[in-house]
């Protein structure tokens, strides 16, 4: 994260898009203190739902249109509706601002905003989020990775809905025994999954690209956790990984995602920095 990382002690202004489980995780730990940073602004669709909320932090944070907090921040945490993504990351990147993104699938369809930080001095950040191991993804992409395949399997409420399933006339609201319902590449998973998946583009970004990423998504009705497993081999490692997470309020979205994205911005002026 170059942007986040400069020397200088200037205190470094956050803006939230959203403000769902992993955005007030976000507001609430900034707002609690976190060294070199504040909260300038958040951007919500429903200001007037979040008003009392708002009002329980020490340092209310200005509501702003999304438009807006590019004005006022350095920095911009991304976790809304994919479909904002475009609106939320370009104004920051195109004036050499960092913007991290938690809906890493939209990327894949918003590619021309890696050139566009490349050429402006910008950054886009992708947090770990829901997965463990990226930094050894990203270190055996150094050298040469195979394949890379990662079997998820959530609860039935955790991928309701997906235009996947609704597309293709799968039912899994009545199932009674686990039910793979896709297998593919990362990119097709993100197209299916853009709410439920972003851990697959996450993982694919690491290491060799989402249409050489293969996923496999099972809906599991005995389960009440997101299961993520990926085996990885290399010409430096053969690796597997496997992690259990458990839901936030939003069945889409487990808890951990949210610490991710504290636990990036505390590394930001830490003077002990553990991983890549």
């Amino acid at each position: 994260m170059a942007n986040l990382t400069k020397s200088s002690e200037k205190t470094l202004r956050v803006a939230i898009a959203g403000l769902g489980p992993i955005g007030k995780g976000a507001a609430e730990a900034l707002d609690q203190g976190i060294d070199g940073l504040s909260l300038a602004a958040v951007s919500v669709q429903n200001p007037e739902k979040h008003r009392n909320w708002l009002g329980t932090l020490k340092n209310p944070p200005a509501v702003l249109p999304i438009e807006g907090l590019s004005d006022v921040a350095d920095v911009v945490i991304e976790c809304a509706p994919a479909k904002l993504l475009r609106s939320i990351v370009a104004p920051f990147v195109e004036r050499g601002k960092t913007a991290i993104v938690l809906s890493a699938g939209a990327l894949l369809e918003n590619e021309d905003l890696i050139e566009l930080a490349r050429q402006n001095g910008g950054q886009i950040v992708v947090p770990t989020g829901a997965l463990i191991g990226l930094d050894a993804v990203t270190a055996a992409a150094v050298g040469e990775i195979h394949s890379v395949r990662m079997v998820t399997r959530k609860p039935v409420r955790g991928l309701a809905g997906a235009p996947f399933l609704v597309e293709n006339n799968i039912d899994i609201e009545s199932i009674k025994e686990p039910l793979k319902i896709f297998d593919g590449t990362a990119r097709e998973a993100a197209k299916g999954f853009p709410a439920n998946l972003n851990v697959a583009v996450a993982l694919s970004l690491a290491g060799i690209g989402p249409d050489r990423t293969r996923l496999e998504i099972w809906a599991d009705p005995a389960l009440t956790r997101n299961v993520h497993r990926v085996e990885v081999d290399s010409d430096s490692a053969r690796f597997s990984m496997s992690i259990e997470g458990i839901p936030s309020e939003n069945p889409k979205t487990g808890r951990i995602t949210a610490l991710s994205v504290i636990a990036l911005l505390r590394k930001q002026r830490a003077a002990l920095r553990v991983g890549t």
